[in-house]
C-alpha cells in the first residue's frame, strides 16, 4: 500500500518547485527539515522512497520529481519536471521567438561540439543570423545570462553547456531530435553531452562515469568492445574539490 501524502510531502514539493532544481545534498536536508517540522517519521536513507510518494501524486498532474546526475562533478540532482509539453513548448511562455531559436541553435553547437561546449563567440555570431528577428550581440548576450539564471545554460570561462537542469527536462526530446549524434552513458544510461567516446565501437561515458569505472583499472579498456580507452581519465577528487570551492565562493556572496 502506498504511503500517505502528508504535509512533509507538501513542503518538500513546493521548496523544490520554488527552485526548480536542488543538490542531493540539499534534497537531503530538506527531506529532514520537512520530516521534523510536520513531525513525521525520518529516516536518512529513505529520501527516493518519500519522492516516490510524491511522484504518486503528481502522475494525474503529468509532473514528476527526477532524480540526475551533473555531468561536471557527478553529483546527484533532484528535478521537478513537466511531463505533459515538449521541452521547447514550455520554454515559449517565458521568451520571445528569437530568444528560442538562439537557444536551439545553442544547444545544436553543444550537441554537435566533441566536448558538449559551444564557446560565446560562436553563439554570439549566430545573433545577426536568426531567420526569426535578429539580435545585437549585446542582446544575445543577456539572452544567454538569463538562460544561464534560469538554470537551461550552465556558462564556464565562456563557454556554455546545457545545465543539470536542462538535461534532466529534455532527454527525451533530444534523444529524439539528435538520433544520429545524442548518445547515452554506457555506464549510467543517461543522456551524455559531456563525455568521452570509444573511437572503436563509439559509445560514450560521463567524465564521471569514466573515472569511477577505470578508478581500479592499471590498464583502461573500453567496457563495449576491451579495446584500449585512449582518452586522459579525469581526475574527480579534483574537480569535486573545485566544485566544492565554487559553491563555497556562492555561499559567501549570499550570506
Amino acid at each position: 500500500m502506498a504511503a500517505q501524502m502528508s504535509d512533509a510531502h507538501r513542503r518538500f514539493l513546493q521548496v523544490l518547485m520554488s527552485h526548480g532544481i536542488m543538490e542531493g545534498s540539499e534534497a537531503r536536508k530538506l527531506h529532514r527539515c520537512c520530516c521534523e517540522i510536520h513531525k513525521v517519521y525520518y529516516a536518512h536513507d529513505k529520501l527516493d522512497d518519500f519522492i516516490a510518494t510524491i511522484n504518486i501524486r503528481l502522475q494525474p498532474l503529468f509532473m514528476q520529481i527526477r532524480k540526475g546526475m551533473s555531468e561536471g562533478d557527478g553529483r546527484a540532482h533532484y528535478a521537478l519536471v513537466n511531463l505533459a509539453e515538449t521541452e521547447i513548448t514550455k520554454m515559449a511562455s517565458d521568451y520571445a521567438e528569437n530568444e528560442l531559436e538562439l537557444f536551439r541553435k545553442t544547444m545544436d553547437l553543444i550537441i554537435l561540439s566533441e566536448n558538449g561546449f559551444a564557446c560565446s563567440t560562436d553563439i554570439l555570431n549566430l545573433a545577426d543570423q536568426l531567420k526569426t528577428k535578429k539580435m545585437k550581440k549585446k542582446e544575445a548576450e543577456q539572452v544567454l545570462k538569463i538562460f544561464v539564471e534560469d538554470k537551461w545554460l550552465s556558462e564556464r570561462n565562456g563557454e556554455y553547456t546545457l545545465h543539470t537542469r536542462c538535461i534532466m527536462e529534455m532527454e527525451q526530446y533530444i534523444l529524439s531530435i539528435y538520433q544520429d549524434t545524442a548518445r547515452k552513458c554506457n555506464i549510467c544510461h543517461s543522456l551524455a553531452i559531456q563525455s568521452q567516446v570509444c573511437e572503436t565501437c563509439g559509445i560514450a561515458m560521463h567524465l564521471p562515469c569514466v573515472a569511477k569505472y577505470f578508478k581500479a583499472q592499471a590498464e583502461p579498456r573500453c567496457p563495449h568492445c576491451n579495446d584500449f580507452w585512449p582518452h586522459e581519465i579525469p581526475d574527480m577528487s579534483r574537480i569535486e574539490s573545485q566544485s566544492s570551492s565554487k559553491r563555497d565562493s556562492r555561499k559567501g556572496l549570499h550570506s
